[in-house]
């Protein structure tokens, strides 16, 4: 559905249409040199198409704003440019990223916005922006940065809480509770992988606009989206740096799980090694042979028991020392 469709000239808002007929008042309204801003939010086929007629926008871009999941890119299509965003937001609860996907159509004269899942709304950005005029003058470009901005700032919040879960699973790795976090392990691998299909092609588009290689971004904001781009390529490194950790700690895990099962193994083989010493000695000398000298022996039993306990002492201590109890 249409969220919002307002008309912007001279760096304030004219007015706005919240149905389907707005779009038509809005793209005659593109030719008296002011812009258009259309906000959708999970449209049908057929609430877009009509859109998608009044500002003659491409097949192939319309097919993929309608059914999202695109990866992050920006093309361009005649005088229309095409950019896909990842949204992103983190459930601490749950340890899992909802990733959702905002695709902006911008062209001579109007700006389209259409939204798919709910991470990184945008009624403040609008807000936001209408309150800088100044930026507003320079066209849909700067409507397309407040969003991009929007977009890359929600990625913050969202590798802080996979950090935080990163550091706790280190903890647990090598602290003394002998639990194995191997299946968290991989889902926060998962959630970092997400992360990396949001930040690392996004890049290369960025670039692009900073650089003013595109007609559509007037030459005051190109300073605006070089310093988003500094921010998504921090964001990169930093998905790089928590998938480098997490195959770190993935391996620790790995080794640790290893030395304790070497550890039970010794335990185990050495308790094996001191109750065989009794066994064998009890084993020999309860055969029932006639002539037996220790059966002569007034004292033979409780020095059969010394005989087994210093033997299995010496063993422990033994073992003991060579840390394997």
């Amino acid at each position: 559905m249409i969220v919002d469709c307002a008309i912007y000239e001279n760096g304030e808002r004219k007015e706005g249409d919240l149905d389907l007929h707005g779009a038509s008042k809005a793209s005659r309204a593109c030719e008296t040199g002011s812009f258009v801003w259309i906000g959708l939010r999970d449209p049908t086929s057929d609430e877009f198409d009509a859109v998608a007629r009044e500002f003659y926008l491409h097949e192939l871009a319309v097919e993929d704003a309608v059914k999202a999941h695109q990866r992050p890119k920006i093309e361009e299509y005649d005088d229309t440019l095409f950019v896909v965003l990842k949204t992103a937001k983190y459930h601490d609860d749950s340890e899992t990223v909802e990733v959702g996907e905002i695709n902006l159509f911008a062209g001579r004269g109007f700006i389209i916005s259409v939204r798919h899942g709910d991470p990184s709304p945008l009624g403040d950005v609008r807000h936001q922006i209408e309150s800088r005029p100044d930026l507003l003058r320079c066209g849909q470009g700067a409507v397309m940065h407040a969003i991009i901005d929007r977009v890359v700032d929600d990625y913050e919040p969202v590798l802080a809480g996979i950090e935080d879960d990163i550091e706790e699973v280190e903890e647990q790795v090598f602290s003394d509770l002998r639990v194995s976090p191997t299946e968290r392990i991989y889902k926060l691998k998962r959630e970092v992988l997400s992360m990396h299909r949001a930040t690392a092609p996004l890049i290369e588009p960025l670039q692009a606009l900073s650089e003013g290689n595109y007609s559509h971004v007037h030459d005051d904001i190109r300073d605006y989206f070089r310093d988003i781009y500094d921010h998504v390529a921090r964001a990169n490194d930093t998905v790089d740096s928590m998938r480098e950790m997490l195959n770190g700690v993935l391996d620790a895990n790995t080794a640790q799980v290893s030395v304790r099962q070497n550890e039970d193994m010794r335990k185990i083989s050495a308790w094996v090694a001191i109750a065989a010493v009794p066994t064998l000695l009890a084993g020999i000398w309860g055969m029932n042979f006639k002539d037996m000298p220790e059966l002569s022996l007034s004292f033979g039993y409780p020095v059969a028991l010394l005989v087994i306990l210093s033997v299995c002492l010496f063993l422990y201590r033994t073992f003991k020392k060579a840390g394997w109890l």
